[in-house]
């Protein structure tokens, strides 16, 4: 393990408030974040609007019952929310913890895993959309401006 001791400009979060909270709550706050896991998925919540359980799996190549565990952990210490939206599960950072988790994901935001699963979550993104045109019928043709 290396400390890198080069500058990181917070400024942009000086407007950040967090309201003082108690011991234990601390605790399970500073557990939530001290692991890589955790953080890779917080990392993708943060850079996303929101994603399924079924997302994670995939991008990350974990299991859905680590997904599915790694989850709960981080709804229990407030950091995420999620929605129900038909048969899926929606995930995305709790608006009350995404001041904190941005100072979080400024620090490590550049780690080459979090590169990785970012261009692999841009790109599974980027796959759906194109599927989703598809289905609807609509076809590209090269040269021409719109779709058709």
């Amino acid at each position: 393990m290396s400390f890198n001791s080069g500058h990181v400009n917070l400024d942009k979060f000086s407007n950040v408030k967090v309201n003082s909270f108690g011991l234990a709550y601390g605790a399970q706050l500073f557990k939530a974040l001290g692991d890589s896991s955790r953080l890779r998925i917080l990392h993708l919540l943060y850079q996303m609007p929101e994603l399924s359980i079924s997302d994670m799996e995939v991008i990350l190549e974990f299991t859905q019952t680590k997904v599915a565990r790694l989850m709960m952990l981080l709804k229990h210490a407030g950091l995420v929310q999620s929605r129900r939206q038909d048969y899926w599960v929606l995930y995305q950072v709790h608006e009350g913890a995404s001041g904190l988790i941005g100072i979080v994901m400024e620090l490590i935001h550049k780690d080459p895993i979090l590169v990785s699963d970012l261009a692999a979550c841009k790109n599974m993104a980027s796959n759906r959309e194109l599927s989703i045109i598809k289905l609807a019928g609509k076809l590209y043709n090269p040269g021409q401006s719109e779709w058709n």
